[in-house]
């Protein structure tokens, strides 16, 4: 298909083969649409992610099969399902990706030498149990680059640079800075089985109240507002039994037994000894993810790979725990086709 291009020949020297070989060269963006589309599961929420519209979405997607010829997607009421040959297509795309990423990672390390300091605050579940664990592949590239991790439930202050970036639950409202929505988490009620085995699982809403609550109150998460609108006129005494301002201390609560609490679906992905509780949609929470950062900062180069290397550890397309649409727990590992993760839990006894 390329060789002729690569020979240098110009469409009048074969007209009819080089318009051809143009032909049966792919959008790269519909690709990506495509591939986004399959993994999100319907138009709508697909080109909610995408920043498009969904009459947009549809037109690419029907650009795409016209390009190929072929029936890519069928549409039903639950949303959509990919043809044979869709899938077919779906796995040479994914092959495309990994190489740009590969490019990508190739690309950074034959850049000049990034040394100095660079700081990224965090909320302390994010930093802890998400970005820690992945500084490694980060420093690997940049060896001479110190990363100062903040990690605190209280937004820094980007605009004073208290940090050069920071990941955050709320979205920022100062306009003088530059953000990014990451993802969103999903936030679910869990429980260890040591602590199921001695109080018994709950089936409803209602069968709470006869169970004992591990819950975090800190800024930045509106765990009152949430309390209050689950269990309007319930007092917390007899009834909450773990009260903490830490992420950490709450899942290891959770961990032990202490009681129910909510922990966003990618932990569960990391396999700690906790399950979900199916208690009904209304019990699951969804939080946006952001980043912020100083325009100004973001022209440094060593604060530009950071940003870029936190873009690429919340990608919903290799991490399919930060999608908008919620998956669950069980069912994550369907979904995750990359190396195994870090496993901060393993070994431990409940």
């Amino acid at each position: 298909m390329h060789r002729i291009l690569e020979r240098g020949a110009s469409k009048t020297d074969h007209p009819d083969r080089a318009d051809s070989s143009i032909r049966l060269v792919p959008n790269w963006e519909r690709l990506r649409l495509f591939m986004e589309l399959v993994r999100i599961g319907s138009f709508l929420a697909a080109a909610d992610s995408k920043g498009i519209s969904t009459s947009s979405l549809r037109y690419q997607i029907q650009e795409l099969e016209d390009e190929f010829g072929l029936r890519l997607i069928t549409r039903h009421v639950a949303g959509i399902k990919v043809t044979a040959e869709g899938e077919r297509i779906l796995v040479a795309i994914e092959k495309m990706e990994n190489a740009s990423f590969d490019i990508s990672r190739a690309r950074g390390m034959s850049l000049p030498e990034i040394s100095g300091e660079v700081r990224l605050a965090a909320t302390e579940a994010f930093g802890t149990f998400w970005i820690v664990p992945r500084l490694v592949e980060f420093q690997q590239s940049y060896p001479q680059l110190v990363v100062d991790l903040q990690c605190a439930m209280r937004p820094a202050d980007v605009l004073r640079l208290d940090a050069e970036a920071a990941i955050q639950v709320t979205r920022p409202q100062n306009p003088d800075l530059k953000i990014v929505r990451l993802g969103r988490i999903h936030s679910v009620p869990s429980a260890a089985r040591s602590y199921l085995a001695n109080y018994g699982t709950p089936k409803s809403r209602s069968d709470l109240q006869h169970h004992r609550l591990a819950l975090q109150f800190a800024e930045q998460i509106p765990m009152q507002q949430v309390y209050d609108n689950l269990f309007p006129d319930t007092p917390q005494k007899g009834f909450v039994a773990f009260r903490t301002n830490n992420s950490s201390a709450l899942l290891w609560a959770i961990i032990k037994g202490a009681g129910i609490g909510w922990s966003p679906t990618y932990m569960h992905a990391m396999r700690p000894n906790m399950v979900m509780l199916d208690l009904g949609e209304d019990l699951i929470f969804p939080f946006d993810v952001w980043l912020t950062y100083h325009p100004d900062a973001a022209q440094t180069p060593k604060v530009r790979r950071l940003i870029d290397w936190v873009i690429d550890s919340f990608d919903s397309r290799k991490y399919p725990w930060f999608r908008d649409e919620f998956i669950h727990p069980r069912e994550l590992a369907a979904h995750y086709k990359g190396p195994p993760l870090v496993n901060l839990f393993e070994g431990l006894s409940e």
